[in-house]
């Protein structure tokens, strides 16, 4: 899991969970119905984001943090053969 990418500012770099590749009833799954994953893990975070006054506001999730986000959040970026989702810290919903 070590990625070579270092976000700016509040960004976050998440790698996504895996889909499921069984429904609930047993059923499995063809790619093409599976849902889009809501939550992964934070693999790399940039340092903050400055507001109006100039300082730093600290990030509030940390490296390995399991986090869940919105269904259309961040944008999507493949890094040597991994998916990943850089996305704003305002996008994560919660840490789990």
């Amino acid at each position: 899991m070590g990625v070579n990418l270092k976000p700016l500012a509040d960004r976050v770099v998440v790698e996504p969970a895996p889909a499921e590749e069984k429904s609930s009833g047993g059923i499995i799954l063809p790619d093409t119905a599976q849902e889009k994953p809501q939550q992964g893990t934070v693999v790399a975070l940039g340092p903050g984001k400055v507001n109006d006054s100039g300082s730093l506001i600290e990030m509030t999730v940390k490296k390995n943090d399991k986090i869940l986000y919105g269904k259309y959040s961040g944008s999507e970026v493949n890094i040597e053969g991994t998916d990943y989702i850089i996305m704003r810290e305002s996008d994560i919903l919660a840490v789990l």
